[in-house]
């Protein structure tokens, strides 16, 4: 088999990386659409549950918290006063308590909106990908493998994980989360992984936040972006070759 079409790791991140994209913000998006909208709603809009969305798995789990370098580096992109400012709001709506040194968890009204959440991407999702189970299946058990792959490569080696995988990692999966549930919340896990090999790239090719979100298509953006794939190749090599198609396969068969 040529190496074109083994896909090696560090071609095969590049290549998965838009199809998880896809799939990911198609099932948020169904989520939005199905019923997550109207939820949040209920609990006072996004000022309210805005920081429990998006931290769901990490924020569902008991004890679940989240500290201050997770929060800054999952928000790296936006303007940190407005990113405290929302938490402030959210900790006012009593959806999150945050302790004196910075960290924040879900109060008990918030772990009843995330139950709720939960629940409305386990239908939506099962809506979405209905006629796909087995590759839904094969992919869960794939993402499975990849997130344990980098969290022993986190324990083994500290600091080799960066922030945002650090915090979000492993994803909350209640007893009984339905397959597509399981896919979508492991999809997002994985999405953190590489941005953090992203901001390692260009950190180490002397960027900021600021400069690489300007930084035109060229030379320069294409040696991050290759850097980046080398960085987040690791878990990609427990799978074979053929498993890696079948994942591509799997991703770009899915609707949405």
């Amino acid at each position: 088999m040529s190496e074109e079409v083994e896909l090696a790791p560090h071609r095969f991140a590049g290549l998965v990386a838009p199809a998880v994209d896809r799939v990911f913000v198609a099932g948020i998006l169904a989520g939005h659409d199905g019923g997550g909208e109207e939820l949040s709603q209920r609990y006072g809009g996004p000022a309210a549950t805005s920081s429990l969305v998006e931290f769901r798995t990490r924020l569902a789990a008991p004890g679940g918290t989240v500290d201050p370098a997770g929060f800054a580096a999952v928000t790296r992109y936006r303007d940190p006063g407005s990113c405290q400012r929302a938490l402030d709001k959210q900790v006012a709506y009593g959806m999150l308590h945050r302790r004196t040194d910075g960290c924040f968890s879900a109060t008990e009204r918030g772990h009843t909106f995330l139950a709720e959440i939960y629940q409305v991407h386990a239908e939506v999702t099962e809506e979405l990908w209905a006629g796909h189970h087995d590759r839904v299946l094969r992919l869960v058990e794939a993402l499975g493998r990849l997130l344990a792959f980098a969290l022993v490569a986190a324990e083994e080696e500290p600091g080799s994980a960066g922030e945002a995988f650090a915090v979000m990692a492993p994803p909350h999966e209640p007893d009984g989360a339905p397959p597509g549930l399981l896919l979508l919340n492991r999809l997002g896990t994985l999405r953190y992984h590489r941005a953090d090999a992203h901001e390692a790239a260009w950190t180490a090719a002397g960027h900021t936040t600021l400069s690489i979100t300007e930084l035109p298509a060229g030379p320069e953006r294409l040696a991050i972006e290759q850097e980046t794939d080398r960085r987040a190749a690791g878990p990609y090599a427990v799978l074979t070759a053929e498993e890696r198609l079948a994942m591509l396969a799997d991703l770009a068969a899915l609707p949405g």
